[in-house]
């Protein structure tokens, strides 16, 4: 079966992303990447620098939209279960591919779809692997890797997801269950990926903070809603190694969610850019009195109004109430520079939050 029959080809963009901010040295990639930071703290840095991308497209298949970046190649650090892991720039390395998927309807981030990617050039498959969820500072959530390519030219990015496994509710419910694909056309050349800036921090790196996020006007953000905006009513927040939680009840689960009682949502996002972390294993328990109300999981889940958090149906939340959250499994997304320290990272540890419902 021809493959171009079956994907629907989007609009190639020449955009360049702009960097975040005003302050730093601006180089070409020529000038280098500066090393890692050897004095970087335990929990989220502004790091050496950051690398301005290339749009190269978007399109939309069913419930999907795609974009697609790029910019010099990557390093960033594998996460699998506790072991966090660097991916160094190998020699062969061009381009660092960025996708970003997302529902056209109501522009929420999907997470958890198995991203793949394919590249090819006049009909010949030059290289081919799922991509992997990653966390940056400029851009937030999104799916990434290194590719190498035979030479400057046209090239023909295939991008195709399965289905979002994480449950979803409301107006999401029986939606991104199904597979998706999209031919993006892609020009390369080593001259315009080398003409890409790149902003050194100086003195501010690997100091605790993070960076702006970038302008994407062609992607939505991948942030967690505000705290005001979260349906329900806000009880409490905490901090674990740079992930903020933010709790909110409701009176009623969301449609989609089984069980009778209140619904208590974890709204997870960075501390400092309110970027969403999904493929969190969260537990909790809700005690009054000093005796258990809920003791169990927060299950992963999808919903228009409180977008990606862990929610979990109790008999009821009450003023003075006491909650403890445990991260039984860190995020396992990869992270680029001044992330990979944080949300369990190197020293592979989230401390519980404990609240008082107020």
């Amino acid at each position: 079966m021809n493959r171009r029959t079956l994907l629907r080809r989007g609009a190639a963009l020449g955009g360049t992303v702009a960097l975040a901010g005003c302050t730093g040295l601006f180089e070409t990639r020529t000038a280098g990447i500066p090393p890692i930071p050897e004095d970087r703290p335990d929990a989220i840095y502004v790091p050496s620098h950051v690398e301005g991308m290339k749009m190269a497209g978007t399109a939309t298949d069913g419930d999907y939209a795609f974009g697609l970046l790029y910019s010099y190649p990557h390093r960033f650090w594998n996460v699998n279960g506790d072991a966090v892991s660097l991916t160094q720039i190998a020699d062969e390395d061009d381009v660092h591919l960025m996708a970003s998927v997302w529902d056209p309807e109501s522009m929420t981030v999907l997470p958890d779809t198995g991203l793949t990617a394919e590249i090819y050039q006049d009909d010949s498959l030059v290289s081919q692997e799922v991509i992997y969820p990653m966390l940056s500072q400029p851009m937030g959530f999104h799916y990434g890797a290194n590719f190498g390519l035979d030479r400057d030219g046209t090239y023909t990015v295939e991008l195709s997801v399965g289905a979002v496994s994480t449950r979803r509710t409301g107006a999401f419910q029986g939606r991104f269950s199904e597979a998706a694909s999209v031919e993006l056309p892609f020009e390369y050349s080593r001259q315009e990926r080398d003409d890409i800036r790149i902003r050194r921090l100086g003195d501010e790196t690997a100091t605790p903070g993070a960076v702006d996020p970038m302008e994407m006007e062609m992607l939505p953000a991948s942030l967690a809603p505000p705290k005001n905006d979260l349906p329900g009513r806000v009880v409490g927040t905490g901090t674990s190694n740079g992930a903020r939680f933010v709790v909110s009840v409701l009176d009623m689960p969301p449609a989609g969610v089984d069980g009778d009682g209140q619904y208590v949502a974890v709204s997870a996002r960075t501390r400092h850019n309110r970027s969403i972390l999904p493929a969190m294993g969260l537990e909790g328990v809700l005690s009054r009195g000093g005796e258990p109300v809920y003791e169990g999981s927060f299950t992963p889940t999808l919903d228009p109004d409180l977008d990606y958090h862990y929610g979990a149906v109790v008999d009821g939340v009450e003023s003075g109430d006491e909650l403890s959250l445990r991260v039984v499994v860190q995020p396992q997304i990869a992270r680029h520079e001044g992330y990979e320290t944080a949300f369990g990272g190197l020293d592979g540890g989230m401390p519980d939050v404990t609240l008082t419902v107020r």
